[in-house]
C-alpha cells in the first residue's frame, strides 16, 4: 500500500516536471522569436511619408506590382510602403505603395507575432515581405506599430500591431477589397493592426458575429410577405427600393439608404423584426455582405 502511494506520488511529480519543462520550452521559443524579430527590425530603415516623397526609384519595391496586375508570388522587396487610406467600404485601412489593400488573418497571432499562412495559402494571400536591411515607408501609420516576423522560410514579413500583413491575389486594382471577410477570417488591417470595418458596433443583436453572406428583406414587420433575398459578397442593390420593414440574416451586415452602398448606413446583426427600431424602416436601398 505504502509502496503504491509513493509510486503514485513519484509519477505525479514526474508528470508535473515534464509539463513545466514543456511550458518553459514554449516560453523560451516565444522569447527567441521575439528577440529574432527585434534584431531583424533593427536592421531595417524607416522613412516618414510615401516612397514617392522619399524619391524611391520607379519600378522597385511595392511599385513592382502596379495597377492591373494581380498579387505576385511572395518576394522580399527592398522597400515597402504602409499608408493609412480608404478602400471600398473600409476606412481607415492600410494600403501599400501601389495602393493595394493589405489584410490580416485571424488564424495568425500577434503576441508573439506568427504567420500561419504558407504554401497555397501564401500564393492566394502573398505575405508582405521586406529584404534584410530594407526600408519601410510609413504614411499615417505609427512606426511603433510596425514590426517584422521571421517566417518559417526565413523571409521577413511586415507586421502591424503585431499582426502579419498580406495582399490578396484577387485584388486586381488599387482600392479593391475582395479579400474583406473571406472565410470569416481575413480582414483589411487598420493603421494600428485592428480589423478594418469592424470598429462600428452592431445596432442590434449584441456581441460580434461573422459577416452575413445572405439576407432576406421583408416588406412587412415580423418578416411578413412579400420578401426578397440577396446573397453574395460585397455591395448588393435591393430589387424593391425603400420597401423593407424587417430583415433576417445569420450574421452582421451593413445597410444603406442609397444604391451602390452610399448615403446613410448602419451595421446590424441577425434578425430585426422591425427596422424602425434602428431608424431604417422603408429606407434600405442596398446592403453590404461579407
Amino acid at each position: 500500500m505504502i509502496r503504491n502511494r509513493f509510486a503514485a506520488i513519484a509519477a505525479t511529480t514526474a508528470a508535473a516536471a515534464l509539463l513545466l519543462t514543456a511550458c518553459n520550452a514554449a516560453d523560451d521559443a516565444a522569447s527567441a522569436a521575439r528577440e529574432g524579430a527585434g534584431s531583424a527590425l533593427q536592421s531595417l530603415n524607416f522613412g516618414s511619408g510615401t516612397a514617392k516623397q522619399n524619391n524611391a526609384a520607379p519600378g522597385t519595391g511595392d511599385w513592382a506590382t502596379g495597377p492591373g496586375k494581380p498579387a505576385s508570388k511572395p518576394a522580399a522587396k527592398k522597400w515597402v510602403q504602409l499608408s493609412a487610406s480608404s478602400a471600398g467600404d473600409l476606412n481607415p485601412v492600410v494600403v501599400n505603395g501601389a495602393g493595394f489593400t493589405l489584410y490580416r488573418f485571424d488564424k495568425d497571432t500577434a503576441d508573439p507575432s506568427r504567420s500561419n499562412c504558407s504554401g497555397e495559402c501564401a500564393t492566394t494571400w502573398p505575405p508582405v515581405l521586406v529584404a534584410p536591411g530594407g526600408k519601410i515607408f510609413v504614411d499615417g501609420v505609427h512606426k511603433s506599430d510596425v514590426g517584422v516576423v521571421k517566417r518559417d522560410d526565413g523571409n521577413l514579413q511586415v507586421t502591424i500591431g503585431g499582426w502579419p500583413v498580406y495582399r490578396f491575389s484577387k485584388d486586381l486594382k488599387p482600392g479593391d477589397t475582395n479579400g474583406q471577410g473571406v472565410g470569416g477570417t481575413w480582414f483589411g488591417v487598420t493603421p494600428d493592426g485592428q480589423k478594418a470595418g469592424a470598429a462600428e458596433e452592431p445596432e442590434q443583436g449584441g456581441g460580434t458575429a461573422a459577416p452575413a453572406s445572405s439576407v432576406t428583406l421583408s416588406d412587412e414587420i415580423n418578416f411578413g410577405d412579400p420578401s426578397e433575398g440577396l446573397a453574395g459578397a460585397g455591395c448588393q442593390n435591393v430589387g424593391r427600393d425603400d420597401s423593407a420593414s424587417s430583415l433576417q440574416a445569420s450574421g452582421a451586415l451593413k445597410i444603406w439608404s442609397e444604391k451602390d452602398c452610399k448615403g446613410e448606413s448602419k451595421v446590424v446583426q441577425g434578425n430585426i423584426a422591425d427596422l424602425n427600431s434602428v431608424g431604417f424602416d422603408n429606407k434600405i436601398s442596398s446592403v453590404f455582405l461579407g
